[in-house]
């Protein structure tokens, strides 16, 4: 079986093949009473993803330099981005509903409104909206990710790759990775460029 991409950065890997499948949170819509309250959930989550964005700059500035790393620098600025924000605050207000439901639809709202627009960059920013807000859905509901490999070095297969998780890569454990989505313009296709990771995208394999 012969399986096209769009090639990100270019190479020969040979080695097994491993699916990985992130974890998708199922959110659920629930009514809250305090507001108030789940308001300060969300801003206390916010500060937490930031936190944690602000490791993942220090760990790739390291790795692949001050420049790339500012990706994530760019996405904790869009955690404060006035418009991302409101939307999230005033939906619990208005519909008293809890953070994670509020940030799962603004989310979806942003990255569709990225998606959507003619310019290939603007558009792979949809990528970015939707990494920031799975971080905070995680932050809100205490999931922690697991590892992405086991010991055995392999080919990543996977439907997509966040920034964040191309970064925390372990190249010597990934010797290639192939997903079904993904833009040439991406943050992850610059970060697998960067880190010399020979890698694939838009490949319709199946599961």
């Amino acid at each position: 079986m012969v399986l096209e991409g769009k090639s990100v950065f270019g190479g020969i890997a040979i080695g097994p093949i491993s699916l990985y499948h992130r974890q998708d949170h199922v959110v659920k819509r629930t009514k809250v009473e305090d507001t108030a309250a789940e308001i300060s959930r969300f801003e206390a989550a916010r500060e937490k993803a930031k936190e944690q964005l602000q490791a993942l700059y220090e760990k790739a500035k390291k790795e692949v330099g001050e420049t790339n790393a500012m990706i994530f620098e760019v996405h904790q600025m869009m955690l404060d981005d006035l418009d991302y924000v409101e939307s999230v605050t005033n939906m619990i207000s208005s519909q008293k509903i809890n953070a994670e439901y509020a940030v799962a639809t603004t989310g979806d709202n942003f990255a569709n409104m990225f998606a959507a627009m003619d310019d290939e960059y603007m558009k792979a920013r949809a990528a970015d909206v939707k990494d920031i807000s799975n971080r905070l859905i995680m932050v809100l509901s205490g999931y922690e990710a697991g590892a992405m490999t086991g010991e055995e070095p392999v080919i990543l297969v996977a439907d997509d790759l966040a920034p964040s998780e191309t970064v925390q890569l372990d190249k010597s454990r990934v010797l290639s990775f192939v997903t079904r989505h993904g833009s040439t313009n991406s943050h992850t296709a610059i970060l697998a460029r960067t880190m010399n990771i020979p890698a694939l995208i838009g490949v319709d394999y199946s599961d």
